[in-house]
């Protein structure tokens, strides 16, 4: 039987360190952690104002990984990212100064102004965890994460994400609006200082690596696999879909139902856990046909069609 404990006991740590800066936003914690634990990349995409890079920090300060943010603009170059090799003129040879992307949690903020071009520099390393420079490929340490933010309104001087890269993202989140009582919670928290400041690590890079691992041992039975495959060729069979969810798509709600397990403290995945992360493991995959979105059809409305019209998996009748 698979040990979660690991994950129990990163998970209790990171979430109530992050709660002092996201108030309100439990689940969302959670997702980010799932993402976190399953070495998948995450995209917040919500309106400004909402905590979206607070909560990339928060969750960067809490894990002992080096880190770094990217303020994406759109006269960044990809050598801005990857990093660039410089001739030194004493020993006549070029050297490799890393950008960056090096580092182990990358805050890639509102990475929809940077040019298609630098958007890619990402591409091989959010996939590979390694970057190419000058024809000299440099492997990124793990664990390796990407965390991205984007503003769904604004679309003034941005350049949206293409197919490729957003089908790279695990998940895609959005925080929403506080309620009115977080909301007196986060005036009177930030009323001297704001409370990142006073984030403090509270995982070791051992420990999130052994949670990881652990993610792996969580059980889950060939029905549940069938399962997640069905709603995936439903998401492309789909009349309102031009384009649906990927095969990529499909293992990253394998491997997230997994990790989602292990936060309810199961070492075995059930119908449910799938239903809990298909949305934010496909919404963003799927590309409504141009007929549905005249009629102003919703990603999510299709997602919520398909967890509908897929059978759940029953029990397995064992042979006496």
């Amino acid at each position: 039987m698979a040990d979660i404990s690991p994950i129990s006991s990163l998970a209790e740590r990171v979430t109530e360190n992050v709660e002092r800066v996201i108030i309100g936003k439990r689940r969302e914690v959670e997702l980010a952690l799932i993402a976190l634990l399953c070495q998948g990349h995450l995209l917040i995409e919500d309106v400004p104002g909402v905590g979206k890079t607070m909560l990339a920090r928060s969750i960067a300060r809490s894990i002992g990984c080096t880190f770094r943010r990217l303020q994406f603009t759109p006269d960044m170059l990809p050598s801005d990212v990857t990093g660039v090799s410089v001739f030194n003129q004493k020993t006549r040879e070029f050297e490799f100064r890393p950008g960056p992307i090096m580092a182990q949690i990358v805050l890639a903020d509102e990475i929809n102004r940077a040019t298609p071009k630098t958007q890619s520099a990402l591409l091989e390393a959010m996939e590979e965890r390694q970057i190419t420079v000058d024809g000299i490929t440099y492997s990124l340490e793990r664990p390796f994460l990407v965390l991205a933010t984007q503003n769904p309104i604004e679309y003034e001087g941005t350049f949206p994400l293409p197919e490729a890269q957003i089908d790279r993202f695990m998940m895609r989140i959005s925080l929403g609006y506080p309620s009115a009582s977080d909301e007196m919670h986060i005036l009177e928290s930030q009323r001297e200082h704001h409370p990142v400041q006073d984030i403090d690590q509270v995982v070791s890079v051992e420990e999130l690596l052994a949670a990881q691992d652990a993610a792996k041992g969580v059980y889950v039975d060939d029905l549940i696999k069938e399962y997640i495959v069905s709603l995936a060729n439903a998401s492309r069979s789909h009349p309102d879909v031009y384009l649906g969810a990927s095969p990529r798509g499909s293992l990253a709600l394998f491997k997230g139902t997994r990790a989602y397990a292990a936060l309810q403290g199961r070492t075995y995945v059930i119908p449910d856990d799938v239903k809990a992360l298909l949305e934010t493991t496909f919404a963003h995959r799927m590309i409504i046909s141009p007929s549905a979105r005249i009629k102003n059809v919703d990603a999510r409305v299709v997602v919520e069609e398909i967890a509908a019209s897929v059978p759940v998996p029953g029990a397995r009748v064992k042979a006496r």
